[in-house]
């Protein structure tokens, strides 16, 4: 087991972060939670230190950070939504200056994950097999039938919308923020829990999206598949990832390429507790390379055919008046 170290989640409002957060604990590391949002239910975990931050776009964030890190002395930060990348890495000079170590692609391969036509032009240019994507003024390259409407730099699911024809695509694209427009492919769909050493070297965990609810795997069973495999990995190199990430894709037999990844995110999945219960210390490995320590691939292996199942628990309830506050924007 690794030390026990001072280590800052971001985004515990969301399954990633929160299910990150409690992961750290179970390791005996103690934790900092962060989020924009008072009620967040990371926020208010027993033993955690809680604060609240401005939103990641707010331009007060990457200042509210670093006071954040001064008062409660992290030793690292572990991202846990992906709005918190980019204002992290314009403070990463500071936080190192402070002592406070993070483990995160640059900035380019960041912002290639982030923003939906950027990583399709990515792996376009790689091989990768992956749904056609195209801006709404570019809607004649794709046929009519099924497609998909959503934001470019979307997360969660949501805004995402599904139609039939391009006349029903021009209407949404006015409705969808920064709108992108992809076919709609169909199959099995699986994440990758994954992590990439600093050697470069890529362990993926695969797992089957069983039953999906708000883009989180409600339902899901490991499995092994070496083509799927091999094609997450050079998903991973195509990027330059780094640290913790989870790819997200589609197996449909009866294609001719038969494995198409459909995004990356630079951040632990919603449900990678399924990754650890199948016998693979992802966490602790990674909190290992976080920290310069050796990451041990033998401790990555996974059994397939173990299923996870997530609902929704009722934390905790409490007074209002006694919950953290945002600090106040200079």
């Amino acid at each position: 087991m690794s030390e026990a170290e001072r280590i800052l989640v971001t985004g515990v409002g969301a399954n990633p972060g929160f299910d990150l957060a409690r992961s750290l604990q179970r390791l005996k590391h103690h934790v900092i939670c962060t989020d924009a949002q008072p009620l967040a239910p990371g926020l208010l975990l027993p033993h955690v230190t809680a604060r609240v931050t401005p939103r990641a776009d707010h331009p007060a964030y990457g200042k509210a950070m670093l006071q954040i890190c001064q008062e409660t002395r992290p030793d690292a930060i572990m991202v846990g939504i992906e709005h918190d990348l980019l204002p992290l890495l314009d403070v990463q000079r500071p936080l190192a200056q402070l002592g406070v170590r993070m483990w995160l692609p640059d900035a380019a391969s960041v912002e290639s994950c982030l923003d939906k036509a950027a990583f399709h032009a990515v792996l376009s240019q790689a091989g990768i097999p992956t749904p056609r994507t195209v801006l709404p003024g570019q809607l004649r390259a794709l046929p009519q039938g099924q497609l998909v409407v959503k934001p470019r730099r979307g997360h969660g699911a949501q805004d995402v919308f599904f139609c039939s024809t391009h006349e029903q695509a021009r209407v949404l694209c006015k409705l969808v923020p920064d709108p992108i427009v992809q076919e709609r492919i169909s199959g099995t769909e699986f994440t990758a829990d994954c992590l990439v050493d600093r050697a470069g070297r890529a362990t993926a965990i695969l797992r089957h999206r069983s039953l999906v609810k708000a883009g989180l795997a409600a339902v899901s069973t490991t499995f092994h598949d070496q083509e799927v495999d091999q094609v997450v990995k050079q998903t991973l190199a195509a990027v330059g990832a780094a640290g913790l990430s989870c790819v997200q894709g589609f197996i449909d037999d009866s294609q001719p390429e038969r494995v198409r990844i459909t995004e990356l995110n630079v951040r632990v999945a919603g449900g990678f507790a399924l990754a650890e219960a199948a016998g693979a210390d992802l966490i602790g490995q990674a909190v290992n390379g976080l920290f310069g320590r050796p990451v041990d691939p033998a401790r990555l292996a996974y059994r397939p055919g173990i299923f996870l199942t997530k609902y929704v628990e009722t934390l905790t309830s409490g007074d209002q008046s006694l919950l953290p506050t945002t600090p106040e924007a200079p």
